[in-house]
């Protein structure tokens, strides 16, 4: 008997995501074409599922074309049972997907604590909540210095916070002014230039530099040949033209730099992952854009900053890279615990090599060294 191919059910209606994020056995729990009582049970949250899958199972489940599991889905996304809240501190959840619970859960704060603290969570999200949402909240919100330089929204939310305290709308608004913001519609940010820099500074602002939307234009057409920089060396930026962007880049504040980071390019991206500030190394590595070649690159570099390197070897999404992972156990940086773990997920050949290569730390090489020994100690003889 022949069977026709499995196919992956595709996203329901409407919704921004596919159901191939899910694994096999949830898929056709969002599958419109599957019987509504088994759709209905994953919208009760009643099937057996990892935190993560079944946040982006209900989030699926309310495009469903049936009313009943839309509302249904809805209803218990609202209602979070707690044993799937982990899920919400996961950074490999789709970003919509987080940034749909974070409004839905603002009022929790011990679940809108982990959305917001969510590195995956949109900035829009984001700011959608710090209009309203809690004194605790609030606080959380305005430390996240990256957020609040890469997404002004936030900082104009915050200022509207009656939640937020004066003491940290000061503090948060004299930060960014310092970074190089310049919100000229929010009084509080106003203030802050005042307080900093003196009474002229309210009449005539010091000079920003170039913003991003500006590099962003001028440099477009790099950006749309993205894809192809990574395997056509000659779509990479001439160095006349590299030169000017290194220059432009120099003078921007640093909030600048960060949305640069954020949506640049390529080259952008190769020339900020060096700047001095973590915040802005920090918006490379972290930005959608980045390839799994520069994040490599960032890995074999034993000059990158260390917090770059944390976000790599603590993310699942990049050491899944075999490559990535074996760049990481050079690099003097990497610390011993974490490179102890890595060791232990390669392939024999790729120990012995590290046991024998002289640019791997020496306390890794040791431990590197132990393992073959152990690996090639004989056996003792049955009796």
């Amino acid at each position: 008997m022949s069977t026709a191919p499995q196919t992956s059910p595709a996203a329901p209606g409407g919704c921004p995501i596919s159901a191939e994020i899910l694994p096999p056995n949830m898929r056709k729990h969002v599958d419109p074409a599957a019987p509504v009582p088994l759709r209905m049970m994953a919208a009760k949250a009643l099937v057996p599922a990892a935190p993560a899958d079944m946040l982006g199972t209900l989030f699926m489940l309310t495009f469903d074309p049936d009313a009943s599991v839309r509302e249904t889905a809805a209803r218990t996304a609202a209602a979070l049972p707690d044993r799937f809240s982990a899920g919400l501190r996961d950074e490999h959840v789709a970003a919509p997907v987080l940034g749909w619970f974070l409004p839905l859960l603002r009022a929790k704060d011990v679940y809108a604590e982990m959305l917001v603290l969510n590195p995956s969570t949109p900035d829009e999200a984001v700011a959608e909540v710090a209009r309203d949402c809690s004194a605790k909240i609030c606080e959380i919100i305005g430390h996240n210095q990256l957020r609040v330089l890469r997404h002004e929204n936030i900082l104009r939310a915050l200022c509207s916070n009656p939640n937020a305290s004066p003491a940290l709308i000061d503090n948060v608004c004299d930060f960014a002014v310092r970074s190089g913001t310049a919100i000229a519609d929010v009084p509080q940010v106003q203030a802050a230039r005042v307080r900093l820099f003196g009474p002229q500074a309210a009449a005539a602002p010091p000079d920003p530099g170039p913003t991003a939307e500006e590099i962003l234009k001028e440099f477009g057409e790099d950006v749309a040949q993205e894809k192809k920089e990574e395997e056509e060396a000659a779509a990479a930026m001439p160095e006349g033209k590299k030169l000017n962007l290194t220059q432009r880049i120099m003078k921007m504040s640093i909030a600048q730099k960060i949305k640069l980071a954020t949506l640049g390019n390529k080259e952008a991206r190769g020339i900020l992952i060096r700047d001095t500030n973590k915040l802005v190394c920090t918006a490379v590595i972290r930005s959608p854009r980045i390839t799994d070649g520069e994040v490599l690159t960032c890995a074999a570099n034993k000059a990158v900053n260390e917090e770059v390197l944390r976000i790599i070897y603590s993310s699942r999404e990049f050491t899944k890279n075999y490559k990535i992972k074996m760049a990481l156990l050079k690099n003097p940086k990497l610390p011993l615990s974490v490179g102890m773990k890595f060791l232990n997920t390669l392939r024999e050949n790729d120990v012995k090599e590290l046991s024998r290569d002289k640019n791997v730390p020496s306390a890794l090489q040791g431990v590197a060294k132990k393992m073959m020994e152990k690996k090639n100690e004989p056996k003792k003889d049955e009796k």
